[in-house]
């Protein structure tokens, strides 16, 4: 699929990346879903390529690429691997766009170069009894003289055991034991005692990037780790969680790259499988479906790339990111499963890739926020004016 408006600079980024997943990342994939095992060899080739950090301002050693640049990476990868595209996702959104920006001039460096090194930065939100609702979370940190004490525990936190920098959002109290706000920390795993990486947790799809239970057990950091927004802690979360628009474009954008990956595959599938003495694209219904297929993605790449597009100077606008995150990874679904119906049986067998991109696409319905919750935000927004 191809999209207006690109620069280009960006046509040279898109033709690149695409052909790097052609090659070696498109022949690791089944690999990486059958060992589920991170895969360190396309980290490399994502460093060597330049395609970690590249949100990263110059001064810290990043190219300062913008949100949309990042996009046309995680989309051409995903195409040949979602794991791959979730680790370009990580590596450029998400944990490493909020220290960017609200973090300390240390906070900075010290995150550009784990990332720049090839580190994929854990953020950590949810917890066994507060997914959707952060505000209900219970990990908290306790002021006691220079130091902050964090005790609590996360799960679903995607990298858990693999990722070495951490984003750990916790209830901060002073030294009184009055709440003070929602306070993100910085802490580095095999470094900060107290951070103990508890079990992997098995998953339906995506098996190449561990989802971990984290605990943290009087884990002792100084107040210099703590990332604060320029409005302080007791706005400091909403701040937090509006980088997060990044990590849903950028959860959109696998979807849209997993999906584009499919309908390539039942294309070339349609000319090369012959039912009663013809190309099975020769046949109307399957013409119907292909057509509708290519739609569905026209339409899904329009909406991430001007939610991309929005977040110049700042972040993806949060309308337009959860709007692309709804609309596409549920129109991503379809048009896998159109993809796989049109494979007939071959589509339902392991040797086949189809099957892993239906199970890989599924979780992009709930994570960075369900699509149940983008409703809420989306209809607040229209309700509100916007």
């Amino acid at each position: 699929m191809n999209a207006s408006g690109l620069s280009p600079d960006q046509l040279k980024l898109q033709a690149r990346v695409r052909e790097l997943a052609a090659g070696p990342v498109a022949k690791r994939a089944a690999e990486v879903d059958r060992t589920e095992q991170y895969p360190w060899d396309n980290v490399e080739l994502l460093k060597d390529a330049k395609l970690l950090g590249m949100t990263i301002p110059t001064q810290y050693g990043g190219q300062g690429k913008g949100w949309l640049d990042a996009v046309l990476t995680i989309e051409a990868l995903s195409a040949a691997c979602s794991v791959t595209g979730r680790i370009a996702v990580e590596t450029n959104m998400g944990a490493i766009s909020a220290v960017m920006a609200y973090g300390s001039e240390e906070q900075k460096k010290l995150a550009a170069d784990m990332v720049l090194a090839g580190d994929k930065p854990a953020i950590c939100i949810t917890e066994p009894d507060a997914g959707s609702d952060a505000n209900g979370m219970t990990t908290r940190a306790d002021r006691k003289g220079n130091r902050y004490v964090i005790n609590g525990r996360k799960h679903w936190i995607t990298g858990g055991g693999v990722s070495r920098l951490h984003l750990i959002f916790a209830k901060v109290y002073d030294a009184q034991g009055n709440f003070e706000g929602i306070g993100g920390f910085l802490a580095i795993r095999d470094e900060t005692k107290g951070l103990k990486i508890t079990k992997r947790e098995p998953t339906m799809g995506l098996r190449g990037i561990p989802e971990a239970v984290i605990d943290f057990e009087d884990m002792d950091v100084p107040p210099s780790s703590l990332v604060i927004p320029p409005r302080g802690l007791k706005k400091g979360f909403a701040d937090l969680m509006n980088a997060y628009n990044s990590q849903r474009v950028g959860a959109a954008t696998v979807a849209l790259g997993v999906a584009e990956g499919a309908y390539r595959l039942a294309l070339d599938w349609s000319e090369k499988r012959h039912q009663f003495g013809r190309p099975i694209n020769e046949f109307q219904g399957l013409q119907w479906k292909l057509a509708d297929m290519s739609i569905k993605l026209r339409a899904a790449q329009a909406l991430v790339y001007d939610a991309a597009r929005s977040g110049e100077g700042g972040f993806p606008d949060m309308l337009l990111a959860a709007q692309a995150k709804v609309f596409t990874s549920e129109s991503a679904i379809q048009v896998v499963n159109d993809a796989l119906q049109l494979h007939g049986g071959y589509g339902y067998l392991k040797d086949f890739p189809i099957e892993r991109y239906l199970r890989d696409l599924r979780v992009h319905q709930i994570l960075e926020g369900t699509n149940e919750i983008m409703r809420v935000i989306i209809s607040r927004r229209l309700l509100m004016g916007q």
